[in-house]
């Protein structure tokens, strides 16, 4: 028996090097990628990974995460694992699957950066996919009955469309009005950042297979609609609830796509020659009343402030998902931010490209890197998302290229 002590594990630095994602597409037999597989697209992000970061061995990649909603069909069978391997990473790298439903990603992000700082890791692919074309949002899912008949929850809570209903009920100031306000203007913000070649950089071209019309290439993403109103926006219909406020152009449509990053130890991306997009600085996730779970972003904010020791001032860009637009006004009035704030997700959101579920956390982080690159004078960053099933995700980034000069502060 060994008597040597066992070695130390101070914890190192994680970075961001790089972020990618695919075209985002409409879900349903018209869609982009109807006749597409779902881990496909997910093993294109890989390889894009990869072709981008020539330095990186493939051999020194030591773990592959990717999240899935739903995990059957093309998106099953340990789609981490599977995916890595048919990106033709080397069979020694291993993989998995995880899910935090809409979180999937952010988690898939946190639990590898973690791995990373404690030195299990040195380097790490982690990512989502979600195609809602195949796999519908609740495909397969039972729910045990006692969580309506012990009413541990209330029925609207296993409906997402409604928990944002209830959202508009518990805060009545949320208007409808500024829901289709703040959808509008994430539709502009997407238009301008495409048109300014914001949006493009980070798409991973796709070849897509249709039985009518033969193949193609997916190079942009479907779902924006240039030419939303807020008249037009008024007269949708209210799905959710008779009279209701959430419509499908205050919401993120039913979309597919995949997105993949790249984690390292900054030692690591340093020695290897990596590009660094913004260390982590911490991360929290919540829960809180299922029926109302697009406040979860607020309490998550809450715990990764307490364990970095930051706050709101600190916080010079904020990518939000856009799962509902009152989703995102629930957390901007908590924090006493406007709802037009130059600082919250400055190229659009969500309600504008798309949100494939368990992919979106790394596209808002993927976005905030390359903002980061712009912006020396903002210091951090935060990505935040509110997640099914009453929970909230929120991570905290520094921008390497800081200046040091300090950004505007806002109201704690």
């Amino acid at each position: 028996m060994s008597s040597a002590e066992r070695r130390p594990r101070p914890l190192r630095e994680v970075v961001f090097v790089d972020g990618v994602r695919t075209p985002f597409g409409k879900a349903g037999p018209s869609g982009i990628y109807a006749q597409t597989r779902a881990d496909d697209l997910v093993v294109r992000c890989i390889r894009e990974l990869l072709r981008r970061n020539p330095s990186l061995p493939p051999e020194r990649v030591d773990e592959v995460a990717i999240a899935a909603t739903t995990q059957i069909g093309d998106q099953g069978l340990t789609i981490g694992r599977t995916a890595a391997l048919l990106a033709g990473l080397p069979k020694s790298v291993p993989g998995f699957a995880i899910d935090r439903m809409c979180a999937g990603a952010m988690t898939a992000v946190t639990t590898t950066a973690s791995g990373i700082a404690f030195g299990a890791y040195d380097v790490a692919i982690a990512g989502g996919v979600e195609h809602m074309g195949h796999h519908p949002m609740g495909e397969g899912v039972d729910p045990n009955p006692r969580f309506v008949s012990e009413q541990i929850v209330d029925g609207s809570a296993l409906v997402m469309g409604s928990t944002a209903e209830n959202l508009h009920d518990r805060f009545p100031h949320l208007t409808k009005e500024r829901a289709d306000a703040f959808a509008l203007a994430s539709q502009q913000k997407y238009a301008a950042a495409l048109e300014s070649g914001q949006i493009g950089p980070e798409l991973v071209p796709v070849a897509t297979r249709s039985a009518e019309a033969g193949w193609g290439l997916a190079t942009v993403d479907e779902p924006p609609r240039p030419g939303t109103t807020l008249a037009g926006l008024a007269t949708l219909k209210t799905p959710f609830r008779p009279h209701g406020h959430v419509t499908a152009g205050n919401a993120a449509g039913l979309n597919d796509g995949a997105t993949g990053c790249l984690l390292a130890a900054e030692d690591v991306a340093r020695e290897l020659g990596l590009t660094i997009g913004m260390r982590l600085v911490g991360y929290g996730f919540a829960g809180v009343e299922p029926e109302v779970m697009g406040v979860g972003p607020i309490p998550s904010t809450e715990k990764a402030f307490a364990s970095t020791g930051l706050g709101i001032a600190d916080i010079g860009l904020f990518e939000l998902n856009e799962a509902f637009a009152v989703q995102v006004l629930a957390f901007l009035d908590h924090y006493g931010i406007a709802d037009d704030d130059e600082r919250v997700n400055p190229w659009g959101g969500a309600i504008a490209v798309g949100h494939p579920l368990a992919s979106s956390g790394v596209r808002l982080m993927t976005q905030l890197s390359r903002q980061f690159a712009q912006r020396p004078d903002v210091r951090y960053g935060l990505t935040a998302m509110c997640i099914g099933i009453g929970m909230g995700g929120t991570v905290i980034w520094e921008n390497p290229n800081w200046s040091g000069a300090r950004t505007e502060e806002v109201p704690a």
